[in-house]
């Protein structure tokens, strides 16, 4: 398949948002909603945002502009405590695994769907012949446009959407504490796994998701096209969650605690995959168009970035969520597609066994295609 040159914003970035403490030390932004004098509230509050500080005139200033502020939260009790990891691995591992089982139960189901979907159209078509929509229709329309767009567009659609609802959820202020706490990754957080998930689908800023969006938009028909439906859902979901991971070993290791947003770890998992999949690819910049260079030397100089990043302690970005995407769509590429998806096959046969005995048939176990 021809490759197009596709644009590539290096403003791919998780935000970590943080404040430096007459300390030393890194705080989260706080809420910028203007809010009425503190009144006492219950345990459970205190406990999800900190204590109450006293507001100094430049905070006066931050509330009255529209960019949220982070609520201090409390710090693990030692920054290196490591053992505050053994969950989140967990959770990376096992929903890893379940991605990856899902998509191959998800493939099987598709095919199954296809073959009816077959006899199904042509039974369709013919009670279209009998009964012609109207010109204009709008549904005819909409399917029209649906079908024009690539597999890989089809697919994307929905995480981008995803991504727009999570992005509006941000804007009403009844919700700010619960976006905080579950659509923010931070180790010192009490609240450590679904933020690893959920994290990926948030953005506070539209120029960072519209720019994470195009990004992934534009990557979307190569990276389907190479690895398939099943198997990319698969990969970008576990994508967002490893590098959630990165960002708080990372985190833990330096003790520069702070939230993280964004789903630019799980699309540098993409546009790495594509990278050593198609290393002569070309790729520009968005705004530079004009500017173009080969996927093999993008991908060194992402990572070239990112590493320095992460060793000189920059905060513009979470740099170490950048590197664990990067690094975890190279290792699939190069091995975890033949050690992982090409070994689904007894999987899928125990599900076909199931299937079949839970309709009280019998019959033997059917493999999958590969991708």
């Amino acid at each position: 398949m021809a490759w197009k040159s596709v644009s590539v914003l290096l403003r791919l970035a998780r935000e970590p948002v943080l404040l430096s403490t007459p300390k030393g030390g890194s705080l989260q932004q706080r809420c910028g909603f203007r809010k009425a004098a503190r009144k006492p509230e219950s345990k459970k509050v205190e406990e999800d945002l900190g204590s109450p500080h006293t507001e100094s005139a430049e905070s006066a200033v931050q509330r009255r502009t529209a960019t949220p502020h982070w609520e201090q939260q409390a710090l693990p009790s030692s920054p290196r405590a490591f053992s505050r990891l053994i969950k989140p691995l967990v959770f990376t591992v096992g929903f890893t695994g379940c991605s990856f089982g899902s998509a191959a139960i998800w493939q099987y189901e598709s095919v199954k769907f296809r073959v009816q979907s077959f006899f199904d159209q042509i039974q369709a078509d013919w009670l279209e012949k009998l009964h012609p929509q109207k010109r204009g229709d709008i549904r005819k329309e909409i399917n029209q446009w649906w079908n024009s767009l690539s597999e890989g567009k089809r697919t994307v659609t929905g995480i981008i959407a995803a991504n727009v609802i999570v992005f509006c959820c941000w804007r009403v202020p009844s919700l700010q504490r619960t976006m905080i706490k579950y659509f923010a990754a931070n180790p010192a957080s009490k609240t450590l796994c679904s933020p690893m998930l959920l994290s990926t689908f948030s953005h506070f800023s539209f120029f960072h998701m519209a720019a994470n969006m195009y990004v992934l938009w534009s990557l979307s028909t190569s990276a389907v096209s190479m690895l398939g439906q099943e198997q990319f859902m698969a990969v970008y979901l576990s994508a967002g969650v490893i590098s959630a991971f990165a960002s708080y070993v990372a985190k833990m290791a330096t003790g520069r605690f702070g939230p993280s947003i964004g789903a630019s770890g799980a699309i540098m998992t993409v546009l790495a995959a594509i990278c050593i999949k198609m290393p002569e690819a070309k790729l520009g910049i968005i705004f530079l168009p004009m500017f173009t260079f080969s996927a093999a030397n993008a991908i060194k100089a992402i990572i070239a970035m990112d590493t320095a990043g992460l060793v000189l302690g920059w905060r513009f970005f979470d740099h170490a969520a950048h590197l664990g995407g990067a690094i975890f769509g190279i290792w699939y590429v190069l091995y975890g597609n033949e050690l992982i998806w090409k070994n689904r096959e007894p999987f899928v046969k125990l599900w076909h066994e199931f299937r079949t005995r839970g309709r009280g048939g019998g019959g033997g176990g059917g493999g999958a295609a590969d991708v």
